[in-house]
């Protein structure tokens, strides 16, 4: 038998052994977040995908960003735009076949990190992305943070607080001489909306569509997973209790409201088969919901093609739904880490760089106006004369591509202020923060569950939450399917993790209290 000492000497000597090999062969344990992924000089191309319909000028554009990449910091990109309707599919597929690609938006933000689709960006954030990590408000770190206290994903910054706004035609609203903050509830619009079917004919009093809205927001109630998960908590209460929403007072009234007003007729008859997404350009509609931040009439305006007024109807309040809407993240399979983060830092720093994708080229796309404000070039017709109404021969989508702080305002027949940026920054420093922001549950040991549930929920929630069936018939069955697909077991299990999170919270805070 060796004695202790004589194998401690025979171990000592095997390490020393095997760390001069890992020292002459150039190995290490970890690879270095120093090294340059074009150390040698040769340009690195990232492959970028993103949401958005793809544009005619998309080729053109990226030519152009990778002009400027290139001479900037070495990098080139390979920019891909996949449709609405198709993106979070083929996204799915990328990660699960392991297809090679490098940055993507991330709508679905906490379940793919989960999966280990993402880089953790902490040691780069503090390094080489220092400039893009202290330009960005540090709420969006905090609510991007995963359970381990790790950050995925680069957020967009922007406004914090993504309130739901009642927008109308500003040309009614005017000629009736209404008053559209005197309206905050459901309830209080139905002699608004009575009006207009008899008065104006030629507008649908209300529009929705198959995700509807959240309409429990007005109550202060924010999703815990996602929204196809009908679990809430309100954002304000220090308690934080994990509820079906369906189960809910507020939302039997919801339903309530909704199914008179559908048959009324002031709700559109396609509401429960609708998509998701904007009005068509010129669509006569009275109230539409759209979430948002200040000054958002002018993009809704210029979006519908005549001018709207909007009012803010749900709390300023932080969620963790709201900082996660726009999130940028680096494959964890990538073999350019560095370029990577060069390239995030580049767009949320630059405004070269940032105004390119978000207006496409001045002088092709946009021209500027006395005052600095890009003014959108109308598309083209055959002869090359304008066509107000075409489409854009390319689209930037703002809120899923870097620092809106420095953009340009826009300019033309409905400009923005030129103090934008100034108001966006006020907005943000009076908003609330959510109790639960930044709280992720791990549902990773019920995903049987959750998927579920999401199944039950695409067979109920749109007919329901568009007025467009019996309340007291399809209620009950959408509750007690929830309940069959395991939706308590998965409320226990979240209230259970949030409540050992806020015990943690609390005992961190108490002696700084003291």
């Amino acid at each position: 038998m060796l004695s202790c000492s004589r194998h401690r000497r025979i171990f000592m000597t095997i390490s020393i052994i095997l760390l001069l090999t890992a020292y002459t062969t150039g190995c290490t344990l970890q690879p270095s977040r120093n090294n340059d992924d074009n150390d040698h000089g040769d340009t690195v191309n990232l492959i970028y995908y993103t949401i958005g319909e793809p544009d005619k000028d998309l080729k053109l554009v990226n030519d152009k960003i990778n002009e400027i990449l290139s001479r900037k910091i070495g990098v080139t990109i390979t920019y891909i735009k996949v449709g609405w309707q198709e993106y979070e599919d083929r996204l799915n597929t990328l990660i699960s076949a392991g297809s090679p690609f490098d940055i993507a938006f991330a709508p679905n933000y906490a379940t793919t990190t989960m999966r280990g689709a993402w880089l953790r960006l902490d040691d780069y954030l503090t390094s080489l992305g220092k400039d893009l990590y202290d330009t960005i408000d540090p709420i969006f770190w905090q609510g991007v943070r995963m359970n381990d206290g790790g950050i995925y994903g680069v957020p967009t910054n922007k406004e914090l607080a993504v309130r739901d706004h009642w927008m109308y035609p500003a040309s009614i609203v005017k000629k009736y001489n209404i008053d559209i903050t005197n309206y905050n509830t459901l309830e209080s619009l139905e002699p608004l909306l009575r009006m207009i079917q008899q008065n104006e004919p030629a507008y649908m009093p209300m529009e929705l569509d198959r995700d509807s809205h959240n309409f429990f927001a007005l109550y202060g109630y924010e999703y815990i997973v996602n929204h196809k998960v009908p679990l809430m908590v309100e954002s304000l209460d220090p308690s934080a209790k994990v509820v079906n929403i369906f189960e809910t007072k507020e939302a039997r009234q919801v339903l309530d409201t909704l199914r008179r007003y559908y048959k009324e007729g002031f709700i559109n008859k396609d509401a429960a088969l609708r998509e998701p997404g904007g009005l068509k350009r010129g669509n006569k509609v009275f109230w539409k919901s759209s979430g948002g931040g200040p000054l958002s009439e002018t993009a809704w305006s210029k979006d519908r093609g005549y001018k709207v007024v909007s009012n803010p109807v749900t709390p300023s309040v932080v969620t963790t739904e709201s900082v996660r809407g726009g999130i940028m993240a680096v494959n964890a399979n990538t073999k350019y880490p560095i370029a990577c983060i060069k390239f995030l830092n580049l767009l949320n720093t630059d405004p070269e760089i940032r105004n390119l994708f978000n207006y496409g080229i001045e002088g092709v796309h946009y021209t500027l106006s006395e005052q600095g404000q890009a003014i959108p070039i109308p598309g083209k017709d055959s002869h090359g004369d304008p066509i107000p109404d075409a489409p854009a021969s390319y689209t930037g989508v703002q809120y899923t591509q870097g620092n809106w702080f420095i953009l340009k305002t826009m300019g033309g027949d409905n400009p923005e202020p030129l103090d934008k940026w100034d108001q966006f920054r006020k907005y943000n420093a009076e908003v609330n923060k959510s109790t639960v922001l930044g709280f992720t549950p791990d549902l990773s040991k019920l995903t049987a569950q959750t998927d579920n549930i999401e199944m039950i929920w695409e067979k109920y929630y749109p007919s329901l939450m568009t007025g467009t069936v019996d309340v007291d018939m399809i209620l009950p069955k959408f509750n007690e399917e929830l309940k069959q697909a395991g939706i308590e077991e998965v409320r226990k299990e979240i209230q259970k993790q949030l409540d050992a999170r806020n015990k943690e919270v609390s005992a961190i805070a108490a002696p700084a209290s003291r």
